[in-house]
């Protein structure tokens, strides 16, 4: 090892600027200042700290509550609309199969659903 080239090693003192915990190792400062350590990190404690800076938390805080509202209300307007259409869809279907039992008279039924949806679209593309 090269003479007058490493740091020199000494006992340091840290400590955590949030909670002020103190204790000693080794290093090449004499004094270690840090901001948050494991006694007072939220990954440690399972505890959420903020620090507010200017009200900018509380607006975040804010913004994410009407965030979360709203996506979820018009999701389940959406699901409502379309469960209400699948009923209707299905009531219509219903009536159709439930016309007699024979196939004939099914057959029948859809003929005249159909002649009376054909009068409608002729009469929409002739004006």
């Amino acid at each position: 090892m090269r003479t007058g080239i490493h740091p020199e090693y000494v006992d340091a003192k840290i400590t955590c600027m949030s909670c002020g915990t103190e204790w000693e190792t080794r290093s090449t400062k004499p004094e270690i200042r840090i901001e948050l350590c494991s006694t007072c990190h939220p990954f440690y404690t399972g505890q959420q700290r903020i620090v507010d800076t200017a009200g900018q938390v509380e607006r975040f805080m804010n913004r994410l509550e009407r965030a979360d509202d709203s996506p979820r209300r018009k999701k389940a307007e959406r699901r409502r609309a379309r469960m209400e259409q699948r009923r209707q869809m299905r009531s219509q279907e219903e009536q159709l199969l439930v016309v007699g039992g024979s196939p004939e008279a099914a057959e029948a039924a859809v003929e005249a659903v159909e002649a009376a949806v054909e009068p409608e679209a002729t009469s929409d593309s002739s004006e």
